[in-house]
């Protein structure tokens, strides 16, 4: 894999995967947590280097301990296919966040897809039994 697709994936997990009160994380906060958890040890510097593209190949050891802390599978960091799938799973939860329910959000990572289309098909449920369009959810009005 070209190490500018291996630094965008990361990047967008940190940009992605975060609790819904706050911001991403950042290089010490990660390599401090995974530390913290029993992880692999990683410098704020050797993230730094991942997501900069200055480094490209990291150990087995340190895609797992940053798959399990971003809660996704190694894969994604290699694999077109699960990254895409990934993705998809980020920009529904991304979509849910920024419309302003974020605890819905932080109950949805790491459901399925399917499971996911099913919460937000029942929030689409629930909207028209309110009388509300099936829309964004911006301006709308009871």
């Amino acid at each position: 894999m070209p190490a500018d697709a291996f630094s965008e994936r990361l990047n967008r997990l940190f940009e992605m995967v975060h609790p819904p009160d706050r911001g991403p994380y950042t290089n010490q906060e990660v390599a401090a947590l995974l530390r913290e958890r029993g992880g692999p040890t990683l410098s704020h510097v050797y993230l730094w280097q991942l997501r900069t593209g200055r480094r490209d190949n990291p150990t087995r050891r340190h895609l797992e301990g940053l798959a399990e802390f971003f809660g996704v599978p190694v894969a994604y960091f290699f694999d077109e296919g699960t990254a895409l799938k990934v993705s998809e799973e980020l920009e529904i939860i991304r979509r849910i966040r920024d419309s302003g329910v974020q605890r819905v959000a932080a109950r949805a990572a790491g459901l399925s897809p399917q499971s996911v289309e099913q919460v937000l098909a029942t929030i689409e449920h629930i909207r028209e039994k309110e009388g509300l369009d099936s829309g964004s959810g911006e301006g709308d009005t009871a």
